[in-house]
């Protein structure tokens, strides 16, 4: 297992527990996280007045190996974590105003994206879905993973056989079987996870066609057979869901009523099945829409 030393953390558990030399060390970092990121060894030993192998043993009391590691780590909880130990600005809005917070930022969301997906976009996309003999989707993540089961479960309703992998083993054990005839649907907001990026090569080594859903630059967009799009800047509120998750749901809503028109006689036929499979449990209820 790779190794992730928490430095942020273990500051903050080990604060006052250090010798008293070390803890010289720990309050200067503490008090200079950027700063300290880009700093010498030296640089940090005479700004808190101790020696430069006071600073070693520092670093490694705080679970590193040395100077060069802690520094690394530091840089990169820094960088990832920062956001978090500062009060965001949108913390202060008042509880009555946050259903206007998150549903304008959702609307946000979904206006942007209407404005980037375009009617060739679906088309493409589209016709790949209708002529496959298989789609499988890729997503990792919290926000993919829901939207690949969302999407399994949207085409598997109109006859597509349609399976969600979310586990990278399973993904990259999935594209080794597939063929010519098989569509890989990769849906990423970031379009760089890595395990992702992987799988997507092994599917198209075998002659598989690609659909992704992701930012226009991404990596996996650029290994796309038909892309759709989307960018969607995420809002600096880190109390709040990302909305991108739900604007990537209504992209695939439209793309599933696409498929769903796109051969009307043979959905309807399919969907007539599925609500007669539920009358038996008692569900008789007036005909609902695709995704239900």
């Amino acid at each position: 297992m790779v190794e992730v030393i928490d430095v942020l953390m273990n500051l903050e558990r080990m604060n006052g527990s250090f010798n008293k030399r070390e803890q010289r060390v720990a309050d200067f970092v503490r008090a200079n996280l950027d700063k300290a990121t880009l700093m010498r060894q030296s640089d940090i030993a005479s700004a808190a007045d101790v020696s430069v192998a006071t600073v070693n043993r520092f670093c490694q009391t705080i679970g590193c190996s040395g100077f060069r590691e802690f520094q690394i780590w530091l840089a990169r909880s820094v960088a990832v974590g920062m956001q978090y130990l500062r009060e965001p600005a949108e913390s202060r809005i008042e509880p009555a105003a946050l259903v206007d917070h998150v549903f304008s930022t959702i609307v946000d969301g979904l206006n942007l994206a209407r404005s980037q997906i375009t009617k060739e976009m679906i088309d493409s996309a589209c016709q790949l879905i209708v002529a496959a003999r298989r789609v499988v989707i890729f997503g990792t993540g919290g926000g993919s993973t829901m939207v690949a089961r969302e999407a399994a479960n949207r085409f598997f309703r109109l006859g597509i056989i349609a399976d969600a992998y979310t586990d990278e083993y399973a993904q990259r054990m999935v594209a080794s079987t597939l063929h010519t005839s098989d569509i890989v649907f990769v849906i990423s907001n970031s379009g760089a996870v890595r395990s992702i990026l992987d799988s997507l090569a092994v599917a198209r080594q075998y002659g598989a066609r690609a659909i992704v859903m992701s930012r226009s630059d991404s990596l996996a967009a650029g290994q796309a057979d038909a892309l759709i799009s989307v960018n969607i800047p995420e809002n600096p509120d880190i109390y709040k869901p990302t909305a991108s998750r739900i604007v990537q749901i209504a992209v695939l809503d439209v793309l599933a009523t696409a498929v769903a028109k796109a051969r009307p006689e043979f959905t309807k036929e399919t969907l007539r099945r599925v609500r007669t499979a539920l009358v038996s449990l008692g569900d008789d209820s007036q005909p609902r829409p695709i995704g239900d």
